[in-house]
C-alpha cells in the first residue's frame, strides 16, 4: 500500500473509529448495552486495523499524525453526530420571574408537557417549571423560551430513564 493511501486509510479509520467511540458511549449512557456491544466490536476492528497500519510502517512518523489527526477529527465528528441524532430526553427547569404564567401557556400550546412548582431564591418566591422533552426538541423549546422571556433562567439535565408520566403528541 503506498504512504498516501495508508496514510488516508489510518486517518478515516481513526475518524470512523472514534465517531463510533462517541454514539457507542451514548449508547451506552442510555441503557442501550446490545447496541453499544455491536458498536464496540466495529469500533476495536477499526482501531486495530489503523494501529496494525501504524506500526508496519514505523519508519514514517507521519504515519502517526495521521492516526493523531483522526482521533482528534472523530471526536469532533462524533460529537457533531451525537448533537443531530439528539437521542433521549431532557429535563428542563425555567424560571421566568415575570412572565412564568404566559410561559407555561405558552408551552403547552405548543405541544409541551410543564408542571409547575414553588421555589424560593434570594429575591422572594418564583415559579419554576419542569419540561420534560426529547433532546431534539430542546432548540424549538428555546426558542419559544427566548421569545416570551429573555430574562428566563434556564437549567437542562440529561434525563436516563422515564417511567409513567404524559408526553402529548409533537405539534
Amino acid at each position: 500500500m503506498s504512504f498516501v493511501l495508508s496514510g488516508l486509510f489510518i486517518f478515516f479509520a481513526r475518524v470512523a473509529d472514534m465517531s463510533l467511540a462517541t454514539f457507542r458511549i451514548l449508547m451506552l449512557m442510555r441503557g442501550r448495552s446490545l447496541t453499544a456491544s455491536l458498536i464496540g466490536f466495529v469500533e476495536s476492528l477499526l482501531y486495530i486495523g489503523a494501529l496494525g497500519t501504524v506500526l508496519r510502517r514505523l519508519d514514517n512518523p507521519l504515519h502517526m499524525v495521521f492516526f493523531a489527526g483522526g482521533f482528534a477529527v472523530g471526536n469532533y465528528v462524533g460529537s457533531r453526530i451525537e448533537e443531530r441524532i439528539a437521542l433521549g430526553y431532557v429535563d428542563a427547569q425555567i424560571i421566568s420571574v415575570d412572565c412564568y404564567e404566559s410561559l407555561q401557556t405558552k408551552l403547552r400550546n405548543e405541544g409541551f408537557g410543564v408542571t409547575c412548582v414553588e421555589g424560593r431564591g434570594k429575591d422572594g418566591v418564583h415559579q419554576i417549571l419542569h419540561v420534560l422533552l426529547k433532546r431534539r426538541d430542546l432548540p424549538r423549546m428555546m426558542r419559544i423560551v427566548s421569545d416570551e422571556d429573555e430574562k428566563a433562567f434556564i437549567s437542562v439535565i440529561d434525563t436516563r430513564k422515564i417511567i409513567g408520566g404524559f408526553f402529548p403528541k409533537r405539534k
